[in-house]
């Protein structure tokens, strides 16, 4: 008896951060949600049954997106067509109540399992959502990050389930719930990291009839899927500069998949063409923005960079001594995360310094014994940072940390030459969001910081005191000095 087969082409983004503009490299232009449209437009045209999903974080990392708080993001996404958007941690960025807002906003359905109000288990979105395509009903699940729970922790009626297994088990519950309404193909839209994923995937039974996982968060990029529990995970890296697109043959007798193949499109002007309407949406929204956002603070004598966020970088240097000289601190501790790009400069707009550095927040001063200082370096150093799945720091002028990786060894910590005095009390500036996390960041607690003396706030706007430098020093640079001393 032949096999029962229909094709399904999955076209899938993540972590797009407000990359809407194109850019030239090599004298093509790259990237882009103009030509990222007009790829997935002509996909639809040469195929018949074609989703379009994007896997959380559609918002932050561009001026377009923080000058309208994100509801240019969605009017751009609206002319995209996604088929089915999950949440990611940076869609909370702008409050809970917002986010509310710009769903209603959105033309397309946003689906999330896992975020719920505490005191009632009401949850704030669609847990999943049937699509039905060439006569097959496709089952999206959206699962979140545990980072949503850190960015809510101010809030605390929201909450998420807290690990993989307890958000497994959900997922469970909704394939039990819909396997009786014949669903063809099940896929998971997560947002919690391609390690995470395989770790979700090894807990699934496989009578749920899960098929597929599409992730974001950890800006993963691949070669080819990988395949846990006889399900392929697949991540398409960050930005518009590439598209994943698997092409399945469902068995639609049996539920499952019965091949396929999966790789990632160059989204440039070769393999795409523009889309004319989103283009000019984006003409109008960059001529609003370059005006305010097009004037120079300051130049560098090159590009700094910052490639990772879990080592010292030259721009984390620049960042963290503006931070430490503009407060008066002992000590400044920026969080690598909330550095967005891996480059800057030479010419700095305020445009560059806002995509570079987009979370507004207030700064507090802290003070640390540097016993609790050394409890502290050693939560950042934790195993999970080499994977990059925690909050990492750049360290401001005068500390050194060498660290073993394999032995997981403190071999010296030292502030100004000198070693960490246990009873010294050190003044640390740290950013806001950092602030409310302070025991799950650094092991810290209020109680104990508190008894060392007051809290202050630094100021209300990080990024205004880090402008304010950069227009008054013309010329700045930063070098890699060993600040972190990482050995294998």
């Amino acid at each position: 008896m032949a096999k029962a087969l229909k094709k399904l082409t999955l076209l899938h983004s993540n972590d797009l951060h407000g990359d809407f503009l194109a850019e030239e490299v090599d004298h093509e232009l790259v990237g882009g949600v103009s030509m990222l449209s007009g790829y997935i437009n002509k996909v639809r045209q040469e195929e018949k049954n074609v989703i379009y999903a994007i896997a959380g974080d559609m918002f932050r990392g561009s001026v377009i997106d923080s000058e309208y708080k994100g509801i240019s993001t969605i009017e751009i996404m609206n002319l995209l067509g996604p088929d089915i958007v999950t949440i990611g941690n940076h869609e909370i960025d702008y409050g809970v109540p917002h986010l509310l807002f710009i769903e209603k906003c959105a033309k397309f359905p946003i689906i999330n399992a896992n975020f719920y109000v505490r005191t009632t288990g009401t949850r704030l979105f669609q847990p999943c959502k049937v699509l039905k395509v060439g006569g097959m009903k496709i089952l999206f699940i959206g699962i979140i990050t545990q980072q949503v729970v850190d960015a809510a922790r101010s809030d605390e009626l929201i909450g998420t389930f807290l690990d993989v297994a307890e958000a497994a088990k959900e997922v469970g519950k909704i394939c039990n719930a819909y396997n009786a309404t014949d669903i063809d193909f099940t896929v998971l839209l997560t947002h919690i990291g391609h390690e995470e994923d395989k770790e979700l995937a090894a807990l699934l039974d496989p009578s749920w009839g899960v098929d597929v996982i599409i992730g974001g968060h950890s800006h993963t990029f691949l070669d080819e899927p990988a395949v846990v529990n006889g399900i392929p995970i697949v991540q398409a890296g960050t930005g518009t500069d590439q598209i994943g697109r698997f092409d399945i043959w469902v068995d639609t007798d049996r539920n499952c998949i019965d091949h396929f193949t999966w790789t990632t499109i160059p989204i440039d002007d070769e393999h795409c063409p523009k889309d004319e309407a989103l283009e000019q949406l984006l003409t109008q929204y960059k001529g609003s923005t370059d005006q305010k956002y097009g004037r120079v603070l300051c130049r560098f004598p090159r590009k700094l960079t910052h490639p990772e966020r879990n080592q010292e970088t030259e721009v984390g240097n620049l960042f963290a001594d503006i931070l430490m000289e503009s407060y008066g601190v002992d000590i400044a501790l920026c969080g690598s995360g909330s550095l967005r790009h891996e480059q800057f400069g030479p010419i700095v707009t305020y445009g560059d310094l806002c995509e570079m550095f987009p979370y507004d927040d207030a700064s507090y001063q802290i003070k640390l014994t540097g016993a609790q200082l050394e409890r502290a370096i050693r939560r950042i150093l934790r195993d999970e940072a080499w994977a990059g799945h925690t909050e990492f720091y750049q360290l401001s002028r005068g500390m050194h940390v060498k660290y073993c990786k394999s032995t997981r060894e403190l071999l010296e910590l030292t502030f100004q030459g000198e070693p960490i005095d246990p009873n010294r009390i050190y003044s640390v500036c740290i950013q806001k969001f950092h602030f409310v996390n302070t025991y799950d960041f650094l092991r810290v607690t209020p109680e104990e910081f508190e008894a060392n003396g007051a809290v202050r706030v630094l100021s209300t706007s990080c990024r205004d005191v880090v402008e304010e430098y950069m227009v008054s020093h013309s010329f700045l640079d930063a070098h890699l000095e060993g600040r972190w001393e990482l050995l294998d």
